[in-house]
């Protein structure tokens, strides 16, 4: 696959694939800490199977080419990702997250016009991670902060990914202080209750619209966490890649390009 030259919408770097073909354009969001060399080994194979398909691929703000904000909430980065999208000219597309971007995807198509979202490996509740999470917050505020990055580095069984991933995991990425405090702002400052409340709201949206939804996940969710997402979104697909850890679209990248080259269905 060629280097695509980067560009800017939204106040974003972002980079733009194909453009021949009518089907549902593509938005990919990355994780915390990561920028959009992420999806290198997917958009490679979605070149195989669905040549042409629009794709726009972001860097989040404060991440790779994007400059840093002030504020890194939930809100403001939706406004931010949807800006990027008009000024692309992108009508309705298939947003795809991974890890914290599965809840902007997510919270982008309750509030604007989307096809389908996919996300990647990313809980809707932050139950168990956000009390661990408060639990560790003088540590992560203080000089010692970068502790908590990598006791989490050190669960996501990236071990179990291909050596060209691995090496990608641990040189496409930017750890920062304030990047941390600033999208983990809302788990740290907002009760966990009030958290899941606003993730039932936004599923309620997407079934009223019939927006399509696959949580793609490396471990078979745990069975509270699933009863809870199948009774919320009772038409959700939900997809297991097993031996992927936190980085199902790196351990699988041909799985995933395949699931995302049957997205949306014809334009």
């Amino acid at each position: 696959m060629h280097d695509v030259p980067e560009t800017h919408l939204g106040g974003m770097a972002a980079e733009r694939h194909g453009g021949t073909n009518p089907r549902p354009p593509l938005v990919l969001l990355h994780g915390l800490t990561y920028d959009r060399r992420q999806w290198g080994p997917v958009l490679r194979e979605l070149a195989a199977v669905d040549p042409g398909r629009r794709v726009l691929a972001l860097d989040l703000p404060g991440h790779g080419g994007s400059p840093r904000r002030d504020s890194y909430d939930l809100p403001e980065l939706v406004e931010a990702v949807h800006a990027a999208v008009t000024e692309a000219g992108l009508d309705a597309p298939v947003l795809v997250g991974h890890s914290f971007g599965g809840v902007l995807a997510t919270s982008y198509a309750a509030r604007y016009p989307a096809r389908e979202v996919v996300n990647i490996d990313q809980r809707l509740l932050v139950g168990n991670f956000g009390a661990a999470l408060r639990r560790v917050e003088p540590v992560l505020r203080g000089p010692g902060w970068a502790e908590v990055w990598d006791s989490m580095l050190a669960r996501m069984h990236i071990d179990l990914l291909p050596p060209a991933a691995r090496e990608l995991v641990r040189t496409a990425t930017t750890p920062r202080q304030d990047l941390l405090l600033g999208y983990w702002h809302e788990i740290l400052t907002r009760p966990a209750e009030e958290l899941g409340a606003e993730r039932e709201r936004e599923l309620a949206v997407l079934r009223s619209r019939g927006v399509a939804y696959r949580y793609v996940t490396g471990d078979e969710p745990d069975p509270a966490y699933r009863r809870w997402l199948e009774s919320t979104l009772p038409a959700v697909t939900i997809t297991v890649l097993p031996r992927s850890g936190h980085f199902p679209h790196l351990a699988h990248p041909a799985e995933v390009a395949a699931m995302l080259a049957g997205t949306a269905g014809p334009a």
